[in-house]
């Protein structure tokens, strides 16, 4: 699970930097937010499991 989580924070993290090089803070907003709620998901299905 956590590995899981990991991963997907790390790329989305990535993603996230290059949408604030390109300047588009909004993006990188989103993608964030999307981050962060992806994560809590897996650590709840984990939990339940």
């Amino acid at each position: 699970m956590f590995k899981e989580m990991y991963v997907l924070l790390f790329n989305q993290i990535t993603n996230a930097i290059e949408a604030l090089e390109r300047g588009d803070a909004g993006q990188a907003r989103t993608i964030l937010i999307r981050a962060q709620q992806d994560s809590e998901e897996l650590y709840i299905e984990g939990i339940e499991e």
